[in-house]
């Protein structure tokens, strides 16, 4: 299916996550669907990735970048503008739950704000002079924690609340300018982090089958590939009406009934 995304500039934060991670699947659908990735993460294994992407005669640019500078996510931007383009989409996704609860310092939480809220801001705000140009389109992907808290993550929690809060007022800001604006909301999605996470415990098989059975459809985790074609689908012409919404992949673990669980 094309989706009208041949050429189009995407920013991608936190887009040199290993392989098998939600970015990387990103990348990849970015990649199937002849888009022009811009990269944007700490790690430099970005850089290996767009040059082999290069070698196989494709466009891409990494840029490696510390989000939780200000001047750096601002320079990020104009390199992207000068070096590539004009920005078509930015997709903010860079951040990870931190554990920075109610115990921690003023400066831990602030920083955890940083690291998974403000650059979202900055991204955004620099941008926009060329997302309005190509009347382009935000997506941020948030987090279930958001709605339903976790425990011992005031930070993490606090900024994709804010996630949420930011992409309905943008999408009320920026529809005079036909710039979409939508937020895509993750579960339990089975990842190399994911499942370092689960091999933490005694029994992990157990505990993944614990998980597993409150999730309604298919008493599966969902697949980093489904998180990647729904951002797909956001981001193209195919959605080309949707804005303001927030849209679950979780096979109905957000909102099903969660007795569900009890007739696995």
């Amino acid at each position: 299916m094309n989706l009208g995304l041949t050429d189009k500039i995407v920013i991608l934060s936190g887009g040199a996550g290993v392989e098998g991670s939600i970015s990387h699947a990103i990348f990849e659908g970015l990649i199937a669907e002849g888009a022009i990735p811009i990269l944007l993460d700490t790690h430099p294994r970005g850089k290996s990735y767009i040059e082999q992407l290069q070698e196989k005669g494709g466009k891409g640019h990494f840029i490696q970048v510390d989000l939780t500078d200000p001047i750096q996510c601002k320079q990020a931007i104009e390199e992207t503008i000068q070096e590539v383009g004009p920005v078509d989409v930015l997709i903010n996704l860079a951040g990870g739950n931190d554990s920075v609860g109610l115990d921690a310092s003023y400066e831990a939480f602030v920083a955890s704000l940083h690291r998974n809220l403000i650059h979202f801001f900055l991204l955004a705000k620099h941008s926009l002079s060329s997302l309005k140009a190509q009347q382009g389109c935000i997506l941020n992907i948030g987090s279930k924690v958001a709605l339903t808290g976790q425990g011992n993550t005031s930070g993490y929690a606090a900024a994709k609340a804010g996630i949420l809060g930011l992409t309905r007022e943008w999408a009320v800001d920026l529809s005079q300018f036909d710039i979409r604006v939508n937020a895509l909301i993750i579960s339990e999605c089975w990842t190399p982090g994911y499942e370092s996470w689960i091999n933490q415990f005694d029994d992990p098989k157990a505990k993944l089958k614990q998980i597993e059975d409150l999730i309604p459809l298919g008493r599966r985790m969902t697949r980093p590939k489904e998180i990647a074609h729904t951002a797909l689908f956001l981001i193209s012409t195919c959605a080309s009406h949707i804005t303001g919404q927030f849209v679950f992949v979780d096979g109905g673990y957000r909102h099903l009934d969660r007795a569900l669980g009890t007739l696995a």
